[in-house]
């Protein structure tokens, strides 16, 4: 089943009775979402309805019950254990919360592994509120799963939304009322003083300010908001700055009484994590959240928003994504945003996944979503607004790109009649067939013309197409064949497609996957302490955010250890391979410094006397620790057949799940 509806209408219900059901029938059940925010949310919410001793959470840094009749996961860690070939029994359904996430540029190809690799019998149901080819994407699903697939679409939202915009000097203003006023408006003198005041931002917008803003929404009566910004070091700078020209608290004598209560209990939990400086913003009912925030700090503002003791808060698009957080109005700060790569203008589903989290059912009448708009730019704005309005999401596509694991397992579990079919059947060879059959017909039709009398000009057009076609439909072969070729080049599987050693260990690792086995077969990583093997996966895993630099040289018992594994990650096969994958290569020697510490019993307060950033980057630190040490459980299994380092590995994974790595959060 595929249910395509908006926030707020209740699709989450039939999730919720998939589960009850698989549960009262004594089966399993998996529940998936994208980011591990959902995934703890969720799992907090089967607790309280089922207990805790039938829900599980797995995701790549934490494990509770994993033999749990309901497990909660994001959806990476699923592929991971359909691709190990690991058995689960009693499974009667899978749901996939926001599965429109298949098209996401690096993570998508998981999903749509999950799809190919789960058993027929398991039912699947889909969940999104961006699904715009729906019938599309049933018809595929359909012949991936040899089943029918069931599509319920709702339109119509719970509390209908509204779109205002606001620009300097202007109240907050229906779109159409707005552009009747431009007919009569010229650019005035203080348009140039707004530029000088520093109303134009890095891009050469101008536009309203946050602060004002806050004043338009609270006399509109459009608190509590939602202000989407994309840029962590503003979330805090506009949070910080609000609250500290705020005139009064944004609480009522009872809500104060409840905030200090709730606030008392946290710094006994939290010590120094939440310090005077955070007290007092979260006291006047104003904070920021975003994904570098340390955890607890996280979990921490999300129970004083749910508690409706929050009135402004100043988050990242993380927060639009599938948590149950509403709020009366969502206020957007730009109408584009860097991607990585570029400042690119909002996609429409990153818009509705933001304004999807305006309006609170049962309490709201109409959602409202704050558009910054400026009489100045309004004429190169006017385009991409009229297409946010529409609220027509892009068409999922596929981005079906196997890794490097993924092919080596999957080499490992199937014969090559099946490879073909399985990887046959993803949605991207689905599309390419489909385009391939348009070409044919159009090669057949210029076919029958080019018999007419004058019609021979036609031949050379049809042998294209013919060619056209016959690429497409096998690309997605032709791609997965030019890994395995690869990895027989380099000599990790034979002729005879039997596997060495690279291969054997590829088959562990899901990070790093080549850098890190030439490092084990290369003995990079014998002779390291626990200690400095931690620091080295915290450096293959993640990377030290932009803005942050290490006021730290490394030791010189450690700099030859860098250079040599930053030439390995320069060299030849490495670079080849990230090519061939189209995965970058990432190796951040700060991050190794760091983790090394943290492994020799550091504490994140500690390690932060050596980082210079703008942002709290507690939560890429612990998110870092995190992922790493899922890395070091990786190399276990590489090594289970070894006693000694197989037991120094459970040795590391112990020193460093401590603190806030242990955190559900």
């Amino acid at each position: 089943m595929l249910v395509s509806a908006p926030t707020g209408t209740g699709k989450t219900v039939i999730a919720d009775w998939i589960v009850d059901k698989a549960l009262a029938e004594g089966k399993r059940v998996i529940y998936t979402a994208p980011v591990k925010a959902l995934s703890n949310q969720k799992y907090r919410d089967y607790i309280r309805i089922h207990g805790e001793s039938k829900v599980g959470l797995v995701t790549g840094d934490l494990v509770i019950r994993r033999e749990a009749a309901c497990l909660v996961m994001t959806t990476e860690i699923l592929r991971n254990m359909l691709l190990s070939g690991e058995k689960l029994e009693d499974l009667a359904a899978v749901i996939l919360d926001e599965i429109h996430f298949l098209d996401d540029r690096e993570r998508g190809t998981v999903w749509e592994e999950v799809l190919l690799y789960l058993p027929r019998t398991v039912q699947i149901v889909g969940l999104s509120a961006t699904l715009s080819n729906l019938e599309e994407f049933a018809s595929w699903l359909e012949e991936v799963r040899e089943r029918p697939v069931e599509v319920v679409v709702e339109n119509k939202r719970a509390v209908p939304l509204q779109v205002l915009y606001a620009s300097p000097g202007r109240q907050l203003q229906k779109p159409e009322l707005f552009e009747q006023g431009l007919s009569h408006v010229k650019v005035k003198k203080k348009d140039r003083r707004d530029q000088r005041d520093g109303r134009r931002d890095r891009r050469g917008n101008t536009g309203i300010r946050h602060s004002e803003i806050f004043q338009l929404a609270s006399e509109a009566g459009l608190l509590p908001y939602l202000f989407f910004v994309f840029s962590r070091k503003n979330t805090e700078l506009f949070a910080l700055n609000l609250a500290r020209n705020l005139r009064s608290p944004l609480l009522d004598r009872d809500e104060q009484a409840d905030m200090d209560g709730r606030l008392r209990v946290a710094a006994r939990a939290l010590g120094p994590v939440l310090d005077p400086g955070l007290r007092d913003l979260y006291a006047s009912g104003v904070a920021f959240h975003h994904a570098g925030l340390h955890v607890q700090l996280k979990s921490l503002v999300e129970e004083l928003y749910e508690a409706k003791l929050i009135k402004v808060l100043y988050c990242t698009t993380t927060f639009a994504l599938g948590i149950n957080m509403p709020a009366r109005a969502a206020v957007i700060d730009s109408l584009d945003k860097f991607d990585g790569k570029d400042v690119v203008p909002l996609t429409t589903r990153e818009f509705m996944q933001m304004a999807g989290r305006a309006g609170r059912r049962g309490m709201d009448t109409t959602g409202s979503v704050i558009l910054k708009v400026s009489e100045e730019d309004y004429p190169k704005q006017k385009a991409i607004l009229n297409r946010l309005r529409a609220g027509a999401p892009e068409p999922v596509i596929s981005r079906f790109n196997l890794s490097w694991n993924s092919v080596v397992n999957l080499i490992g579990n199937h014969d090559e009649e099946q490879l073909k079919i399985l990887v046959g059947k993803s949605f991207l060879n689905w599309h390419l067939s489909q385009e391939a059959e348009r070409s044919l017909k159009l090669a057949e039709e210029l076919e029958e013309q080019a018999q007419q009398p004058g019609g021979r000009g036609q031949f050379k057009e049809v042998k294209r197409l013919r060619r056209v076609a016959a690429r497409r439909g096998e690309r997605c072969w032709s791609e997965f064949q030019t890994k395995v070729n690869y990895l027989q080049k380099i000599g990790y599987i034979a002729e005879d497609r039997t596997f060495n050693a690279g291969a054997r260990i590829l088959q562990h690792l899901q990070i790093a996957e080549i850098a890190l086995t030439e490092m084990i077969l290369a003995g990079t990583l014998d002779g390291l302490s626990r200690e400095e093997l931690f620091g080295v996966l915290c450096g293959l895993g993640s990377q030290l955010p932009r803005a942050a630099t290490l006021n730290l040289q490394p030791r010189s018992q450690d700099r030859q250890l860098l250079r040599d594994i930053g030439a390995l990650m320069g060299s030849p096969m490495v670079q080849e391979a990230a090519e061939i994958a189209q995965l970058p290569v990432e190796w951040c020697p700060s991050m190794f410094e760091i983790g090394r510490r943290w492994a020799e019993g550091e504490s994140l307060q500690d390690l932060f006397l050596h980082v210079s950033s703008p942002t709290d980057i507690s939560g890429d630190l612990i998110t870092a620790f995190r992922r790493a040490k899922d890395l070091t459980s990786q190399i276990r299994q590489v090594y289970r057949e070894i006693p000694e380092q197989a037991e120094a590995l459970t040795d590391l994974i112990w020193m460093v799940s401590r603190d806030e790595v242990e955190v559900v959060g």
